[in-house]
């Protein structure tokens, strides 16, 4: 998946999910996602890290964060 259409998805979860904060609409887009993408978005952020474990759903969900603040950029 790319980092766009990452992006998207979690645009279209934030719409249908107006009252989250940022981090509880990344939950519900890895939940979205399913498992496969779950372990592909945390073993990004692992290797990120430079780490070699970690939990996955965090992890995950700290993937889809940090794609979701890169490519909106510095707020005014």
């Amino acid at each position: 998946m790319t980092d766009e259409e990452l992006i998207v998805e979690f645009a279209l979860t934030r719409l249908d999910n107006p009252g989250l904060d940022l981090e509880e609409v990344a939950a519900l887009v890895v939940r979205r996602m399913g498992p496969e993408r779950m372990v592909e978005f945390a073993g990004q952020t692992l290797a990120h890290r430079d780490e070699l474990r970690g939990a996955l759903f965090p992890a995950a969900v700290e993937h889809v964060l940090r794609v979701v603040l890169t490519l909106r950029g510095p707020r005014d």
